[in-house]
């Protein structure tokens, strides 16, 4: 019942959501055939649904390209987590995870449920990457080399200053984004974009997944790994994990809204990068992460829950968000939709009210001076009409008929 009164409470989502499902299908039913592309489709359909369907609208060549870019660096990633790794084994293998990609008989067994899988049936990856056209592999092997390296060189490492924790994400996801803009390249769909704005976007959405997966992180087994920077956190408490008790919660919450107000500052670069994109498709790869990500800080935002259990936005508006983001108009509405929304939440006796505040009007003020705020499709925080829950219960059963005919009529032919 809870999927089914979400939507009552917000019948604006209901059509997305319908449109996301069957998508979704028609996007597993676009498998390739061939071994190894079916292997790496599939994968990316487990171990991020969200991303595979994104994908899809890019044109073969650069989606099968970004495609072994994610499973690459998923399987880096792979090894990274696994904490049962002593440091002497997972270091080297990091370090030359690069030429690994190279060859098909390599595999390295770690990981849990289908990251285990990945990493047994890797050989699948590499020959699929080896079929890509060289400057793709070129580009991932850049990619993963410095990026294997970083990761390394912070196992034996504490994030100690935000200095580290902007040296930190940059290894494990500015570098996507610079790998990201050197693929869109290589197509020749885009220019080459700075650096700088590259790894701004990976950025934003690396602190914003450390910030969300706060209590997961804290609470993995056998040991916990986390990234928030002690220079942070140590201004509210003594230790890293006081901050899930009870009795810590005001210093909790003014540590996460730090940490937030920390990762807005990269939101203006993310806006610029995505304006100077041409290929529609390529936009709306890009576009829709972003606006997921600014859509979970704001609800993260002088959260408490984000200690006690999972924040994330609902399903109906992430579908919303992937339905309607189409042009540059619709991304500057949702960062100002979702900035309204976090500035509505900024106490004025937190200790980083201030600042908080100053690096939300600048995200505004980008959006306003943007001129595009009216010719939206997209409105985040819009409150439709009222609808009476009967008349939906009788609209859902209808969808379902409908649907459910649909789906028996693909399955005859």
């Amino acid at each position: 019942m809870g999927t089914v009164g979400a939507m009552l409470k917000h019948p604006a989502d209901v059509y997305p959501l319908i449109k996301l499902k069957m998508a979704l299908k028609q996007a597993e039913k676009q498998i390739p055939q061939e071994p190894h592309w079916s292997f790496c489709y599939s994968m990316l359909h487990k171990v991020s649904r969200s991303f595979a369907l994104v994908i899809q609208q890019l044109g073969t060549e650069l989606r099968n390209a970004v495609c072994i870019f994610y499973l690459v660096l998923r399987a880096l990633d792979t090894v990274e987590d696994d904490t049962s790794i002593a440091a002497d084994v997972k270091v080297p293998i990091l370090i030359a995870f690069h030429q690994h990609i190279y060859n098909r008989d390599w595999h390295f067994a770690c990981g849990t449920k289908d990251y285990k899988v990945l990493m047994d049936q890797f050989h699948h990856v590499s020959t699929a990457f080896l079929e890509l056209e060289r400057g793709y592999q070129e580009a991932i092997e850049d990619i993963t080399k410095r990026m294997g390296a970083g990761m390394a060189k912070f196992i034996l490492k504490e994030v100690e200053t935000v200095d580290d924790y902007d040296e930190y994400c940059h290894y494990v996801a500015g570098l996507v984004g610079l790998g990201l803009s050197k693929l869109f390249y290589a197509s020749g769909s885009e220019d080459l974009a700075p650096d700088s704005l590259s790894n701004s976007m990976g950025l934003f959405l690396q602190k914003t997944n450390i910030i969300r997966d706060y209590l997961e992180d804290i609470n993995e087994i056998p040991k916990s790994r986390m990234f928030w920077p002690r220079e942070i956190w140590s201004k509210y408490v003594n230790k890293l994990e006081d901050l899930k008790y009870e009795e810590n919660s005001e210093k909790a919450v003014q540590c996460l809204n730090d940490m937030v107000t920390n990762a807005l500052i990269h939101a203006e670069d993310c806006l610029k990068y995505m304006s100077e994109l041409r290929d529609d498709a390529i936009f709306r790869f890009c576009a829709i992460p972003q606006i997921m990500a600014i859509g979970t800080l704001a609800l993260c935002y002088n959260n408490i829950q984000v200690f006690r259990g999972v924040v994330k936005m609902r399903r109906g508006l992430t579908a919303r968000v992937i339905d309607r983001t189409k042009t540059m108009a619709d991304v500057y509405g949702s960062f100002f939709d979702f900035s309204c929304m976090l500035k509505s939440k900024v106490d004025k006796n937190d200790p980083n009210a201030a600042k908080t505040l100053k690096r939300i009007e600048a995200i505004q003020n980008t959006c306003r001076n943007s001129g595009t705020l009216s010719k939206r499709s997209l409105y985040v925080l819009k409150s439709g009409p009222k609808y009476n829950p009967l008349v939906m219960v009788i609209l859902f059963i209808v969808l379902a008929i409908i649907f459910s005919q649909l789906s028996a009529t693909r399955h005859q032919y």
